[in-house]
């Protein structure tokens, strides 16, 4: 057997090519995820609900709280501290601690909701409390001290706070102040001026 026989035979062009690439995924593969991981950590300060807040609702500064948060790709879906704008309206109910959403908040214009007082013949479920929803019934009155049968008067209202009243018997009227559509405000008024004895049924349990 020669020399020439026993000497190595060089590498092919195409094993070293191959192997340059699979250096070349792994790092790409590596860098993928150090850029997921250090996106994933950045955090950007965003607006959250400081208490409960209603449809149709005034939202100041005092309202809210900052937070940082890593929203990641959906940054620009909440609200932030340069983007509130005076006079902005809540335009669904935001529960204290949530993030604000931009689409949750609007000018007064967007709104078609506004509130009313109304008295409940006697004590309301303890479930109620601000931002449950409730039913409001009406029973109309027939004659002094005889009622109807009661129907929904308004058959979607947020609450937006509860006065309950206190007597020595232990009864009282209750008022709660409600956020209703403006199409519903004829027929609250027409019943708090016949004398309707009204009702609210929770649709929702209490917000935290």
């Amino acid at each position: 057997m020669s020399s020439a026989d026993t000497r190595p035979r060089p590498r092919a062009f195409w094993a070293d090519v191959r192997f340059l690439l699979g250096i070349v995924l792994i790092v790409g593969s590596v860098a993928g995820v150090w850029a997921v991981v250090v996106t994933a950590r950045q955090t950007a300060p965003a607006l959250a609900a400081a208490r409960t807040l209603v449809p149709g609702e005034t939202i100041s500064s005092d309202d809210l709280q900052l937070v940082d948060v890593a929203l990641g790709s959906a940054r620009d879906t909440y609200l932030t501290p340069d983007a509130l704008e005076p006079g902005a309206v809540a335009t669904r109910t935001i529960e204290r601690g949530e993030l604000v959403a931009r689409s949750a908040v609007g000018g007064i214009e967007r709104t078609r909701v506004t509130t009313v007082v109304l008295p409940t013949s006697g004590d309301v479920p303890a479930a109620v409390s601000t931002g449950t929803v409730v039913e409001v019934w009406a029973a109309p009155q027939l004659e002094r001290g005889t009622f109807g049968t009661p129907s929904v008067l308004v058959s979607s209202a947020t609450v937006l706070s509860v006065t309950r009243g206190e007597s020595v018997m232990g009864g009282g009227e209750t008022s709660l102040e409600l956020v209703i559509a403006r199409t519903d405000v004829s027929a609250a008024l027409a019943a708090l001026a016949d004398g309707s004895r009204l009702s609210v049924v929770p649709l929702s349990g209490p917000l935290p």
